[in-house]
């Protein structure tokens, strides 16, 4: 069994060697093991994985030996993740094709080691690439009116194929708290511009209006502050006054699915923490 341990707690002596002793006295080979203090903050945080080869520990009964052994000791809040199970991945869009094609084509020849049961849009535009792909494939309207029972369906769905995280590839809707509450820090958007600059609707257009020099990309948890939310993955690339707003939305797509790739590739290998709106992000 193979496990990935997140921690973070108050910076002080002898944190590693402390969690290092306990897995190998438990039988566990550390295979990686990578640290941050936050000295502003004074904020420890720390990323292990390990493998149990022989003897495999019952994973609830060292989940609880965490929490009495280390958790209590250090003032720790921390995850424990079993790298066998592959994490469930929903993903909701809208209209736009690029980054769904992009995530599935990945999904389809195993770079993305995921599972996929479904597909929600508000739309049935992009249902054919669904029926390519072979995912079911749900569309549920959207209006201000009906709003909060299109997300009591989407909400019961994803509880019901117990998903684990869910992408919104250029999925044009707010997420409503209940939504948020019930994922926190397992939504993962992809805003179509270098935040926090030119958040919001149409920032290509906003961008192309100031006569920047490049324009972004970022990927992001979702949080109730509209593209406000801790940071994940960011890329630009170079524009110029040669340039047409056509052309930054052509050169920005290309960052998009690029992005929002690394981006859940990250989650997906649990090489993200969160803290304080932003992210450590162990590469």
């Amino acid at each position: 069994m193979k496990v990935t341990l997140h921690i973070h707690c108050p910076d002080q002596p002898g944190i590693i060697s402390t969690v290092t002793q306990f897995f190998h006295n438990r039988g566990g080979n550390i295979l990686y093991l990578d640290q941050h203090v936050d000295q502003e903050a004074g904020v420890f945080f720390m990323r292990l994985e390990c493998d149990f080869a022989e003897n495999d520990p019952e994973l609830h009964g060292l989940r609880q030996t965490i929490t009495a052994e280390l958790a209590e000791r250090y003032q720790m809040e921390w995850d424990l993740y079993q790298e066998c199970i592959r994490p469930r991945m929903a993903i909701f869009v809208s209209k736009y094709n690029h980054c769904l094609y992009d995530l599935l084509s990945r999904f389809r020849s195993g770079e993305l080691d995921v599972d996929i049961p479904f597909i929600i849009s508000n739309h049935e535009d992009l249902r054919h690439i669904a029926d390519q792909f072979e995912i079911p494939y749900h569309c549920i309207p959207v209006s201000k009116q009906h709003k909060a029972e299109a997300e009591a369906q989407q909400l019961a769905l994803l509880k019901e194929k117990e998903v684990d995280f869910i992408v919104l590839a250029r999925y044009m809707q707010i997420i409503s708290p209940l939504l948020i509450e019930a994922y926190p820090n397992r939504i993962i958007n992809i805003h179509h511009s270098f935040l926090p600059a030119f958040a919001g609707a149409k920032p290509y257009h906003a961008a192309f209006e100031r006569g920047v020099k490049i324009i972004g990309a970022t990927s992001h948890y979702v949080t109730e502050d509209l593209d406000a939310g801790p940071i994940i993955e960011q890329d630009v690339t170079a524009v110029s006054h040669v340039h047409t707003v056509r052309d930054f939305v052509a050169k920005g797509r290309d960052l998009e699915k690029i992005v929002l790739a690394r981006a859940v590739k990250l989650h997906i290998a649990h090489k993200t923490m969160v803290y304080n709106n932003k992210t450590v992000i162990f590469y």
